[in-house]
């Protein structure tokens, strides 16, 4: 046997992909180069590998196997590189991270200024819906989960990070002289409401109970972006984090209503599981948190006061 890492590489990676091409453009590879070395690592077995059935590779028993050591031995090997590095006196590992789609918006500007001061840290983030979120929480997956409202049932910390203000949005196509209207406003607007699961639409949806409102619900989008181009493109209206949306106010491509009882504010916090042992990393990008927020929240985040 003379495989080397770089081989187990390129075999995992099209194992993950089913897929050469895919391989290639994950690795960055060209696709003869990922085929030589896919090839030169089957050269090493009597036992296939893989098989092309049709255009679709598939796995072999044999290569199942195969998948699973070389896994363990890619993974040995980053934590063999990992502990040289934290021996020089780096700061290196893993941070993992959950964060609800709108927190997109939000938490790179929290992460830019760690992740340059220790390039050794890598970085695992995951962008989905609240459930989703709590879910990878739940089960230990990551070191910190962002939301803006607070999970009810699991035993947590939390470290508020910066306000969340949603506002009614509309087209700027639209026209609404009042300086300020009445909430039963909502009742003769087509809202577009975000999927089963968000955040923000846990939010909008206790508002209009809390009020007694009688909603037209004009669709179901799943996602802040595809509901921020339909509100665009004049389909409807609906309730949104401003976080998202500063290019598109101050392009005009939006306006904020004026309705009574806005913006609803929820807070940006960062959780995670409480009794949680921390890895080296995951402590030391608390610590960045806590003594960086005000001034990152300063510097990237102001440009909220305006509106």
């Amino acid at each position: 046997m003379n495989y080397t890492l770089h081989q187990l590489q390129v075999f995992v990676k099209v194992a993950q992909e089913q897929s050469i091409t895919k391989a290639a453009e994950m690795l960055h590879l060209t696709q003869p180069a990922v085929s030589i070395q896919l090839k030169n690592f089957q050269n090493q077995f009597e036992i296939p590998l893989v098989e092309v059935i049709g255009r679709k590779l598939y796995l072999t028993d044999f290569g199942k196997e195969v998948v699973i050591t070389a896994e363990k031995i890619l993974n040995e090997a980053y934590e063999l590189n990992n502990k040289a590095r934290a021996h020089r006196g780096e700061l290196v590992g893993r941070l993992k991270i959950s964060i609800v789609s709108t927190g997109k918006y939000v938490m790179p500007y929290f992460l830019s200024g760690f992740l340059k001061q220790h390039e050794g840290v890598e970085l695992s983030m995951d962008v989905t819906n609240k459930t989703k979120v709590i879910e990878s929480l739940e089960n230990n997956e990551v070191d910190f989960s962002l939301v803006s409202i607070l999970p009810q049932y699991i035993d947590i910390e939390n470290l508020e990070l910066m306000q969340n203000k949603l506002y009614v949005v509309t087209s700027a196509q639209n026209t609404f002289k009042k300086r300020k209207y009445d909430n039963k406003i909502l009742n003769t607007l087509p809202l577009i409401y975000r999927e089963s699961g968000s955040g923000t639409r846990s939010v909008m949806e206790k508002y209009i109970r809390d009020n007694a409102l009688n909603i037209h619900k004009k669709m179901e989008l799943t996602s802040n972006e595809a509901v921020k181009q339909a509100v665009i493109a004049g389909l409807g209206c609906s309730i949104m984090p401003i976080i998202g949306l500063r290019n598109e106010l101050y392009q005009n491509e939006l306006q904020i209503i004026p309705v009574k009882g806005f913006p609803i504010n929820t807070s940006w916090q960062l959780i995670w599981l409480r009794h949680k042992k921390f890895s080296h990393v995951a402590t030391s990008f608390l610590n960045y948190i806590r003594s960086e927020k005000s001034k990152i929240i300063d510097d990237s985040f102001s440009w909220i006061e305006d509106f």
